[in-house]
């Protein structure tokens, strides 16, 4: 990463439907039709959904929610398509909302909606939470799978939300793969560090995920309204700077934070880190200047709280985490299989020409299939993203394979369709006789058609039976029982009766148009 290259784009919103793919249908219906006027009818007076007086309704609130799950999802894409190797959302991490239910000033889980997309093209999905409250919404999503790992350090206790315990490590299948480091009050940077590096590296050398999601909520900053720890602005951003050591594709999201003015240093100091640019300590003069008063910096020091993490506890935690880890087994597979592109594709400017748009979505369509699944993961000499880069270079080539035989199969029909339509000119030239023996003739042939292909006319065929049927054993059949639904009875082998291009045959008419006009 030593050259980066950066940008910023407008994401598209995220839809009800995008939505669904986590919450209930009734919950996302509910949240685009509440208003603070029908909220208590809606609601029960706040037992329904349990939206209330933590997460109470607002105007524009459905909009909120699929502009900050639209960032995250769009993130997930753009790690996916090789478009960018780390993503950030600072709108994104409300990590309590659940399935059926708002929780903690969170609506929509966008953290969710994201693990879920990169779980279409990665095999394991790393979340990382260093928000003061535990990321329930998260795990409780992730609780029972091994192809998501959680981890989160958060205060535990008398605290909201009462979760995430040591011995809290998932169920059946993702047993193992819930991690939880609960902190007392007053943590500092040295012991928050102390931890979180040798548990992370463990991590990352036990379970190998393909992508990362790591959750900033600034609110176990020193000084936050609702928080209780003790750490600066660098010893939080020093969770970040570690995860990019380990070069995996990572998405930044934000989450809690109350104490407004350091939320806002914190968070451009870690956008800075994320791309490699050294932040000058002096705020640059701006409209909101005085709002970071009387101080003017971009620091958030630690205060003199006290730390209630001895040094006890903090290597007693380390020490239980680290050996269920050592059990864990190691960097679990899962059967991965063909996934369609969605047709959405925000690399177009949403301003440009619909019929442009619509033409380059059609054509990344149809040009960029998933390619066969690997099931091994990069050796120990090939970091992920030259991994993903060399699976695309894979996908690419098999494209092209698949390109040239569908062309070759596709000639092959056309010349045996062709060969039909000479033969069957050739039988109507040579056959003498009056009309009425042609017409007798042609009536026995379509006859033997539809006993050999019961109640496959043209009219009851289906665009699916007819092309089908052109794959049968028997083309000469199929066209003559195609004859008889188009052109009627007594056709006279269809001299002047044929609306198809071949008027002497026509039921090779209309398998040639057929074939045409399906491949």
């Amino acid at each position: 990463m030593s050259a980066l290259t950066r940008s910023t784009s407008r994401p598209d919103r995220c839809t009800p439907h995008e939505m669904t793919r986590f919450h209930t249908d009734e919950y996302i219906d509910f949240l685009a039709r509440v208003t603070p006027e029908t909220f208590d009818e809606m609601t029960g007076h706040g037992s329904r959904f349990l939206v209330g007086e933590d997460c109470p309704p607002f105007e524009g609130l459905f909009e909120f929610c699929s502009i900050s799950a639209g960032g995250s999802l769009s993130a997930a894409r753009r790690l996916i398509d090789a478009k960018a190797d780390i993503c950030v959302n600072w709108a994104g991490g409300l990590h309590h909302a659940k399935k059926r239910e708002a929780s903690g000033f969170c609506y929509i889980n966008d953290i969710v909606l994201a693990i879920l997309e990169l779980l279409r093209y990665h095999q394991r999905v790393l979340y990382i939470d260093i928000d003061v409250h535990h990321g329930d919404g998260v795990e409780e999503a992730f609780y029972t799978t091994d192809r998501v790992m959680t981890a989160s350090f958060h205060k535990y206790g008398d605290f909201f939300p009462g979760t995430g315990a040591l011995n809290d490590k998932g169920k059946g299948k993702g047993k193992g793969y819930a991690v939880n480091f609960p902190f007392k009050d007053g943590i500092d940077d040295e012991s928050y560090q102390s931890v979180f590096r040798p548990v992370m590296q463990a991590i990352m050398d036990r379970y190998r995920p393909g992508a990362i999601i790591l959750q900033c909520g600034a609110d176990s900053l020193a000084g936050d309204k609702l928080g209780s720890f003790n750490l600066s602005m660098n010893g939080h951003a020093s969770c970040v700077a570690f995860m990019r050591t380990f070069n995996v594709p990572l998405i930044i999201v934000g989450g809690g934070g109350y104490t407004i003015r350091n939320v806002a240093r914190t968070w451009a100091f870690e956008t800075g880190l994320a791309c490699g640019v050294k932040m000058d300590e002096r705020l640059p003069f701006n409209e909101y200047l005085e709002y970071f008063g009387p101080e003017f910096k971009l620091a958030v020091p630690s205060n003199n709280m006290d730390n209630a993490n001895t040094r006890e506890y903090l290597h007693e935690t380390t020490a239980a985490i680290l050996e269920s880890l050592r059990n864990m087994p190691f960097a679990p597979s899962a059967q991965m299989q063909h996934v369609p592109y969605d047709l959405e594709d925000d690399e177009g400017d949403s301003d440009s020409d619909l019929d442009v748009r619509i033409s380059e979505r059609i054509r990344q369509t149809h040009r960029r299939p998933h390619p066969p699944p690997e099931s091994s993961y990069p050796s120990s000499d090939e970091d992920p993203l030259s991994h993903q880069r060399r699976r695309r270079r894979l996908a690419q080539n098999y494209i092209t394979s698949l390109s040239s035989a569908r062309k070759e199969a596709r000639r092959e029909r056309q010349e045996r369709a062709a060969r039909m339509a000479e033969e069957a000119d050739a039988a109507c030239g040579a056959g003498g006789g009056s009309d009425e023996e042609r017409g007798a003739s042609a009536g026995a042939g379509a006859g033997a058609g539809r006993d050999k292909a019961r109640k496959r006319t043209f009219f009851k065929a289906s665009r699916l039976d007819v092309a089908r049927l052109l794959q049968g054993p028997d083309p000469g059949l199929t066209g003559l029982g195609l004859a008889e639904g188009a052109a009627g009875p007594g056709a006279a082998g269809g001299h002047g009766h044929a609306p198809h291009r071949h008027g002497a045959g026509v039921g090779n008419g209309i398998t040639r148009e057929w074939t045409e006009g399906l491949y």
